[in-house]
């Protein structure tokens, strides 16, 4: 397998498939770089050098019992970056993943970014605080709660909220089955302080340090990660963000809505 060893030990599987300028895409939570396969190929065969990595604990990549903040999970882009010798990237985050995205450029800068874009993101907070409201505490707890009990009847409960069916949107059983079995290769304890990650992490202060022009993706019917209370927000504070909203689209348009948002992407990495 093609990997990469962080500076704790912890090795990072990612796929790395085409020629030409570099699309690095962030996956979301609970699934692996296999989420991004429509895009992988759209990309590659579009003339683009596509890479997608494995989260820690997620996937292909090692299980470490630690390092499931936001700060080590960017240390580990700027790893796979380096090793890779990527320069003027597009990076792309789809959920959780817009938040390692959003940190590795506060983090280690935009010297090899040279576009970001963010998908359905938790950016730039998702959980409710004093001077926010998303979902509260009680949530984020009975999630946990939930993947500790049974993951595998949790995480198949929450795909129809995920692609949005039980409001409508089709999928097939296959997508569903894929689904269960990408989210179940991660390791419990993964998931589980990934959620807790996402749930408290204040991204605020990282979107002032964002310099690259950056597109913000969001459904309006987005069930897991509210659009009024993340991408809207995410649009307003980045300086010179473009803003494109799916009427009726779910939290997972990278599959519901694969042929639109690759076109967007095509026409914002080629504007």
């Amino acid at each position: 397998m093609t990997t990469i060893t962080t500076k704790d030990g912890t090795e990072i599987y990612y796929k790395d498939w085409g020629t030409g300028r570099p699309i690095l895409f962030s996956h979301g939570w609970p699934l692996s770089a296999d989420m991004w396969d429509a895009q992988m190929l759209f990309f590659a065969e579009a003339g683009y050098r596509a890479v997608a990595f494995d989260r820690r604990g997620f996937g292909r990549s090692g299980q470490p019992w630690g390092g499931y903040d936001y700060d080590t999970m960017a240390d580990d882009i700027a790893a796979l970056v380096d090793a890779l010798g990527l320069r003027d990237i597009v990076l792309v985050g789809f959920s959780m993943g817009g938040g390692d995205v959003t940190r590795y450029i506060a983090r280690h800068g935009s010297g090899r970014v040279a576009k970001l874009a963010l998908i359905s993101a938790v950016t730039p907070i998702f959980g409710k605080t004093a001077d926010h409201d998303g979902p509260d505490k009680a949530f984020f707890d009975g999630l946990r709660a939930g993947i500790v009990k049974d993951r595998a009847q949790f995480l198949d409960d929450f795909n129809p909220i995920f692609y949005g069916t039980n409001k409508g949107t089709t999928v097939s059983q296959g997508v569903f089955k894929q689904t269960l079995q990408i989210a179940l290769m991660a390791s419990i304890k993964a998931t589980v302080a990934c959620a807790t990650a996402f749930a408290e992490t204040d991204f605020r202060p990282d979107m002032l340090k964002i310099d690259v022009p950056t597109l913000v993706v969001h459904g309006d019917a987005d069930q897991v990660v509210p659009f009024e209370s993340t991408g809207k927000l995410a649009a307003e504070m980045i300086r010179g963000a473009t803003l494109k909203v799916y009427p009726g689209a779910p939290h997972a348009t990278a599959t519901t809505h694969a042929g639109r948002l690759n076109a967007d992407l095509l026409a914002f990495i080629e504007g």
